[in-house]
């Protein structure tokens, strides 16, 4: 997401695929409260959906460039290679700009993303650069450890610089995704289960959408069923991230060696370059699906219309408005305009020295009136509004810039980090440079665990919520899958590390009413990284909702937190066990599932947890944390969780 992931990042999973390489040899099944729907297992697959910026880009031409040692060929690395970015950053930018308004290539240069797991682990292989770009590497790991097969993996990359319509009309992404679920369910002989990383899963949901003009009405449920056990949604923006405008106006750099305005350029180059932008969660467009039959053909305009709390309410329910922009009065070819310009106006206009503060509301970014505000300013908004009501506003499947409900899986499981620093606001100024560096961030307005604050000083107007976001995506829009909760809900919060128990809170049974948050009244110690588990206790027949929230997991650092791992493995080995009663993994201890996990306890000089651990000396070991090994295999282990 947002930060493209590397930006994104991305992403996710598969630790669990314990469930892939569990063979069950009869149908295990279990029935919702109100009895009816049987859920048949075999072996699951996992399918890998990266976030922004999180797949690989290789050039698909032949690039001269004449003032470096180092040419583009076909399938040289362009993201990311640093090297090259280096030695010759203006044939990068070949082959890495799209055109602003039809999203070709550049006519010298074209890059399409790699295919199959490598294009997703380390997005710059090397000694040094490897492990600072690397995404799904430690999933893999986690997943070899066990002993998943190799094809029950399955990555599903594509080139996060587009739409999500011109993904499908170039590349027939969506097209592909559809046989990629229909090709693992021959081959494994079972349901696949989805993980997603920040923009995937926007790339996710609108595939969802694309799916019911592909599919029968009557057979897109079942299709559904039969292709997908789990959805795990990842640092998902599902209102979007403040970042993005930052990106936008002035230049976010993903931590890559180039300046802030070529950033810029090449980030609004992109047809993605709005997927992320913050929207209000009162405002609708209408029913898409049904418009798709019955209106004219070709006519995608749809209206868009917001509830009445949208205009009661301050700052489309974000915490507080996500830009304060100075416009200078005179208008002019830019944010500062020529000297004959200023000569000609200087005269009627006696405030002219004076700029003019505007600030504009989540609806107002994703509507278009900010970028029209500034279109006398900004060589940029002209273009960014094209994409807005081509791609987005004028999506003949979807508009992505509106909330959504939840999508009509069988099990979704919402995993993000909360409680640290996100940036949910930005005020801009005029630079007084040229285009791409005529905006700059004078100020920045953050949330940190309920409270706002902003990088100068200022005191900040606002409605922070109760937590703070991943770093990345603010809280209010992480927590949206919350409302997707059913109307009783448990809620658990127990250590991240290793624990026996003693340090569990629980709240059972607690009311929810649909389309709002849910807030748990449990303590906290301030030293200690818990995880709150929000689960269905009822809701809708056949369906299952859970909301896992890690304290202080970064965006695009989950993916590879441990505790991360070890959750989703748990879950699904428990989903299918046939021994599983109850309809979550029960959370009354964790213990060491791997030989990383035990250590060397020096204040009982023995290994720790010596139910689980043991001393196991060998050849090698240099010191005795690392002769701690696992007394009995993993799978005996998880017989616990039952």
């Amino acid at each position: 997401m947002a930060r493209s992931n590397y930006h994104c990042l991305f992403r996710t999973l598969l630790t669990f695929f314990l469930v892939l390489n569990y063979q069950i040899d009869r149908s295990a099944s279990y029935s919702s409260s109100s009895g009816g729907n049987e859920l048949f297992y075999s072996k699951l697959s996992g399918i890998i959906i990266p976030g922004f910026a999180s797949t690989q880009l290789r050039a698909w031409s032949v690039l001269d460039c004449p003032f470096s040692p180092l040419d583009f060929n076909p399938l040289d690395l362009v993201w990311l290679d640093t090297t090259k970015l280096l030695s010759a950053v203006n044939c990068w930018l070949k082959c890495m700009l799209l055109d602003s308004y039809n999203q070709t290539d550049h006519p010298e240069c074209k890059s399409r993303p790699d295919s199959g797991l490598s294009a997703i682990t380390e997005l710059d292989p090397g000694y040094i650069t490897g492990p600072l770009s690397s995404v799904w590497k430690e999933w893999l790991k986690w997943c070899i450890e066990f002993g998943i097969d190799a094809n029950a993996i399955v990555a599903v990359p594509y080139d996060w610089r587009l739409s999500a319509s011109m993904l499908e009309e170039r590349d027939l992404y969506f097209h592909k995704l559809k046989l990629t679920f229909e090709t693992v369910l021959k081959l494994r002989g079972g349901p696949s289960l989805v993980f997603a990383h920040s923009l995937g899963n926007n790339v996710f949901r609108y595939f969802l959408e694309w799916l019911k003009l592909e599919i029968a009405p009557k057979h897109y449920i079942q299709w559904l069923d039969k292709h997908i056990h789990a959805y795990f949604a990842v640092g998902s923006p599902l209102l979007g991230a403040t970042e993005t405008i930052k990106a936008t106006l002035s230049g976010v750099t993903f931590g890559i060696p180039i300046a802030e305005g070529t950033a810029r350029l090449l980030y609004n180059s992109f047809g993605s370059s709005l997927w992320l932008m913050p929207f209000s969660k009162y405002c609708k467009t209408d029913n898409v699906y049904w418009k798709h039959f019955f209106d004219e053909r070709g006519n995608h305009q749809y209206s868009h219309h917001c509830d009445d709390v949208e205009y009661r309410s301050n700052y489309s329910g974000w915490p507080t408005d996500v830009i304060n922009i100075e416009i200078p009065s005179i208008r002019g070819s830019g944010a500062y305009p020529s000297i004959s310009e200023v000569s000609q106006d200087v005269i009627p206009n006696l405030e002219c020295g004076r700029p003019t503060q505007l600030t504009f509301s989540a609806r107002e970014v994703s509507d278009g009136t900010f970028f029209k505000a500034i279109e006398d300013f900004d060589q940029d908004s002209e273009r960014l509004l094209y994409h807005l009501r081509k791609y987005y506003q004028g999506d003949p499947v979807l508009n992505p810039l509106t909330p959504w409900e939840r999508p009509p899986l069988k099990n979704i499981f919402c995993i993000y980090g909360i409680d640290l620093k996100t940036e949910v606001g930005y005020y801009f100024a005029p630079s007084g440079k040229p285009y791409p560096d005529n905006w700059i961030v004078t100020d920045i307005v953050y949330e940190h665990e309920g409270t706002l604050f902003s990088r100068s000083g200022n005191s900040v107007s606002g409605n922070p919520g109760v937590s703070s976001g991943d770093e990345t995506v603010p809280y209010h829009s992480l927590s949206w899958c919350k409302t997707w909760l059913g109307s009783k809900v448990n809620i658990t919060r127990a250590p991240q590390l290793e624990h026996d128990g003693s340090d569990l809170q629980i709240e059972l049974n607690v009311d929810h009413i649909h389309g709002e948050d849910i807030v748990p009244n449990m303590l906290r110690s301030p030293r200690v990284k818990y995880i709150t588990y929000y689960e269905d206790s009822e809701s809708i027949p056949g369906r299952r909702t859970a909301v896992w929230e890690l304290d202080k997991a970064n965006h695009r650092n989950i993916v590879r937190a441990p505790v991360l791992m070890r959750e989703l493995w748990l879950q699904m080995w428990h989903d299918i066990h046939p021994d599983a009663k109850s309809k979550f993994v029960t959370k009354a201890k964790r213990g060491p599932l791997r030989d990383v996990d035990c250590y060397w306890d020096y204040g009982k000089a023995r290994c720790a947890w010596p139910d689980y651990c043991e001393y196991r000396y060998v050849f090698g070991d240099v010191h005795l944390g690392q002769s701690c090994r696992l007394k009995n295999s993993a799978a005996d282990l998880l017989l616990h969780y039952l």
